[in-house]
């Protein structure tokens, strides 16, 4: 009897889900003949779905469940502020929450960054971000400083204005005209480097887009610490901080976009103390409450607040959402901040991280696997045709290979982690922080056979 109910409750979710739920960035029309992965629990670095099958988080759910799967602890702090103060608004108001997790915030970001805005998430971080730039130059009394430097691949979100800096043209066409302003240099994909090409004119081309677009028309320049799209890109020795000079000697300000980099992902609080420049805008989101809520925040240095501090000449940042620093999502992310000072998560991953990165590198003996790139959990390995050339796969080959085998054998063989092709094909991974090397251990032992046997398939295709 109880069987037949849980399998009628699984039949049922399927049919639901299929008539009601839209899924976002997914082929609703793939899962027309096959199940929806429906995943029901979570505990430490494992998930389980509905029929009780156990899967290793090899990607934190989104890059974000960096304290792990089923801490009821961390939830509870969620219950506990909604039985005191379940909403209230920032708008003209504060509440202790939001207050208490602005200071802390600011006590571990680098530098000057003492101000903190609260968001719903990440893109709205970013989007917060870019009006910023834009209102603070007007009130500086340059208002034709409005264009934004970004890298070409990078994703930083889906508003219309985050999209104008998302350097991916497949999620930018649908959606034009964008709004105006965003602009593009290289990323730091050295292993793509044109032979001859040093690696400091990566830096050097955000100073010549500049120079292009005239410095007094740019307010920004948006990067990722380590870039997500395309598959972990890290910066050359040296980049961040020629950046950080090229912003200072045109008057741009530069944006850490950390939605991803932050609270741990790196073993820093922030990517911008693992590779050592000071920004002036930090957005965040994801790991910051460990995603059991949502949560973004946009962290502003005092000299890029100041003119909004004039008593003389009252000036509102005029902008805003309802639910940022919402008081539960504050009160989980005090409690998830908390766990990781207490049980010294960012020490684990620094010590763990070449444990990560050895194992990985261990797969170079795949003939399909051509590079190995990342920072602390947060590691990518690039797929190609031929390793002694570098030759990529075509976008036929692409999907035959990433969705036509890659996903659903990896998921099936007990791993969740992502096959992207935006840019060269690649599979990342970005476990929980409290990964180690057991969970190393049944990454490799999934991830070898169906790499191999990938690898095996599309030299048969070629055949």
């Amino acid at each position: 009897m109880a069987g037949e109910q849980a399998g009628t409750d699984r039949g049922s979710l399927q049919e639901l889900a299929r008539r009601h739920l839209w899924m976002h960035f997914t082929r609703l029309a793939a899962y027309d003949e096959r199940e929806i992965p429906i995943i029901v629990r979570g505990e430490g670095c494992y998930v389980y779905d509905e029929r009780g099958k156990r899967y290793l988080d090899g990607l934190s759910a989104l890059f974000c469940v960096n304290i792990g799967h089923g801490r009821a602890d961390i939830a509870q702090a969620g219950a506990d502020q909604a039985a005191e103060l379940g909403f209230f608004t920032n708008w003209s108001y504060a509440h202790p929450p939001a207050i208490e997790l602005a200071a802390r915030i600011a006590s571990l970001a680098p530098g000057d960054l003492n101000r903190v805005f609260f968001t719903s998430g990440g893109s709205e971080a970013v989007e917060s971000a870019l009006k910023l730039a834009r209102q603070y130059f007007e009130l500086s009394g340059k208002p034709g400083k409005h264009k934004l430097i970004a890298r070409e691949t990078a994703y930083h979100g889906t508003s219309m204005g985050a999209l104008s800096a998302t350097g991916i043209t497949g999620l930018r066409q649908p959606f034009e005209p964008l709004t105006p302003g965003g602009c593009h240099v290289p990323s730091t994909n050295t292993y793509r480097l044109a032979p001859g090409i040093p690696e400091s004119s990566l830096a050097e081309a955000v100073a010549h887009r500049i120079e292009f677009e005239g410095a007094d028309t740019v307010a920004a320049v948006i990067l990722e610490p380590v870039q997500n799209a395309g598959g972990c890109f890290t910066p050359p020795a040296g980049y961040f901080e020629r950046v950080r000079e090229i912003c200072d000697e045109h008057d741009v300000l530069l944006i850490s976009d950390e939605v991803i980099c932050a609270w741990g992902r790196l073993g820093e609080w922030f990517g911008a103390q693992r590779y050592g420049f000071q920004p002036d805008i930090i957005t965040t989101a994801k790991g910051m409450t460990s995603a059991y809520a949502p949560m973004g925040a946009m962290i502003v240095s005092d000299a890029v607040a100041e003119p909004f501090l004039d008593a003389g000449a009252p000036n509102s940042f005029t902008h805003g959402f309802t639910f940022g620093g919402h008081p539960i999502c504050a009160a989980v992310a005090l409690a998830n901040l908390d766990a990781l000072e207490r049980e010294g998560v960012l020490g684990h991953v620094r010590r763990n991280e070449s444990g990560f990165r050895a194992m990985l590198e261990s797969l170079r003996d795949i003939p399909i696997v051509g590079d190995v790139r990342g920072a602390g959990y947060f590691q990518a390995i690039e797929l190609v045709k031929d390793q002694d050339t570098r030759e990529s796969f075509s976008g036929a080959e692409s999907e035959a290979l990433l969705r036509g085998f890659l996903s659903e054998e990896l998921y099936r063989g007990g791993l969740i982690c992502r096959a992207d092709d935006r840019g060269d094909p690649v599979i990342q991974l970005s476990p929980p922080l409290i990964a180690g090397p057991e969970q190393f251990e049944e990454i490799e032992a999934i991830l070898r056979p169906v790499l191999t046997e990938g690898g095996e398939r599309m030299r048969r295709r070629r055949a």
